[in-house]
């Protein structure tokens, strides 16, 4: 099931052959329509329940064409992301962008681990990636970063790696951008709308195996990215494992795998298009922000 949010906040199932979608929100028993009311959380977490009532929605197919899709999550409690989890990525930050772009050498750099992103600054397909002003006038460079991203249903703290994608609701194609150069990790991952997310989340029973989806970015036309997720050095349910281990998982949280190699840089007036097996394609443009403001 591919599962959208759309408009003013509906819920919707695309069609097999991603080209319409079926409005489900009024079978959703506690949707509502205020964004912080937490329908979203709950419905990752109640899901099984919740799912067999979307299988009998008989509304109207509308085109996808005709809609506005959103960010396929709302609120979640936090964004976590791996970093270093492709040895080639390791390889070219070493090599050539931790020096060039001012970034800390220190070992724990290229070391995997997790951190946290802002959830506000989670962006959808109809929206754009805005480059910030204060960054771009300092001359550091902000890249693109195409990842596997799955979306947490059931939450918990300690869970085992045997379990691990049982508490997994879906996944989704993230671009975790990002703003190369000095300073905390987490801040130059969180600049507004550096998260963007899309188009959909596929529920985890289409994704036989999330260790064997091939990972694709491209710009202009020119590939940028081109990876398979059988190279993750710590895998989905590892993932999983480790950050519950660290920090309990809510229903509704977002989690980005890491990057493969190829990053590099974004400009304003480029369009990014990712795409992952099995969860569709992110077509996102770039766009320079206005000046800040103090």
């Amino acid at each position: 099931m591919k599962l959208a949010i759309f408009d003013e906040r509906r819920l919707g199932v695309v069609s097999v052959d991603e080209r319409s979608i079926v409005d489900v929100t009024d079978l959703v028993p506690f949707y509502d329509p205020d964004p912080l009311s937490g329908w979203w959380r709950r419905l990752c977490r109640d899901f099984a329940e919740i799912a067999p009532r979307f299988g009998d929605a008989h509304g109207p197919a509308r085109p996808l064409a005709e809609v506005r899709l959103q960010a396929p999550v709302l609120n979640p409690s936090k964004v976590i992301a791996c970093a270093v989890n492709y040895r080639e990525h390791a390889e070219e930050m070493r090599s050539r962008i931790l020096e060039r772009t001012g970034t800390d050498q220190s070992a724990w750099i290229l070391q995997f681990d997790v951190f946290l992103k802002a959830p506000s600054s989670i962006v959808g397909p109809a929206d754009a990636i805005l480059l910030p002003e204060r960054p771009l006038r300092e001359g550091r460079e902000i890249h693109h970063e195409s990842e596997l991203t799955l979306v947490i249903a059931r939450g918990g703290a300690q869970i085992a790696e045997a379990d691990a994608l049982s508490h997994v609701l879906g996944y989704t194609i993230g671009l975790d951008i990002t703003e190369r150069g000095s300073g905390d990790r987490s801040r130059r991952k969180s600049w507004d709308t550096f998260t963007p997310l899309g188009p959909w989340v596929t529920t985890a029973d289409e994704i036989a195996d999330p260790g064997a989806l091939t990972i694709h970015l491209a710009i202009g036309g020119e590939t940028k990215q081109h990876a398979s997720t059988r190279d993750l050095i710590v895998g989905v349910p590892g993932i999983v494992a480790y950050a519950s281990s660290v920090m309990r998982l809510e229903p509704g949280d977002v989690i980005l795998t890491g990057a493969p190699q190829g990053v590099g840089e974004i400009h304003d007036g480029d369009v990014v298009e990712a795409t992952i097996t099995g969860l569709g394609r992110l077509r996102v443009p770039v766009r320079a922000a206005g000046p800040v403001h103090a």
